[in-house]
């Protein structure tokens, strides 16, 4: 199973099996990652899933949807390039090893 890297705002690393096609808000919620809130449950509508991707990585990624886009605009987390919503990254075999780093709030 491919695994990723949750890095906490004070630089902990947890580090997680994610099952192909999981989200890795999924994983992080059922792994009780502290940092991911997901309030909407992953339906893109709350954007308590924020995360930072590894710049290096961006292209690996699926390309964001304009509604992804839209609630990234709602994140109580300074929003950069690199953001995206957990909810919305499904992993596959090519994100294994892939580093997200969590804001200091959700």
């Amino acid at each position: 199973m491919p695994e990723v890297h949750l890095i906490q705002p004070d630089g902990q690393r947890v580090t997680l099996d994610v099952p192909v096609g999981t989200s890795i808000m999924q994983a992080a919620v059922s792994a009780g990652v502290a940092g991911i809130v997901a309030e909407c449950g992953g339906s893109c509508m709350c954007a308590t899933c924020h995360v930072y991707v590894e710049e290096a990585a961006l292209a690996r990624l699926p390309p964001m949807l304009s509604t992804e886009s839209e609630m990234l605009e709602c994140t109580a987390g300074e929003r950069r390039s690199n953001s995206r919503l957990s909810c919305q990254v499904k992993m596959t075999e090519d994100l294994a090893g892939l580093s997200f780093t969590l804001p200091e709030s959700q």
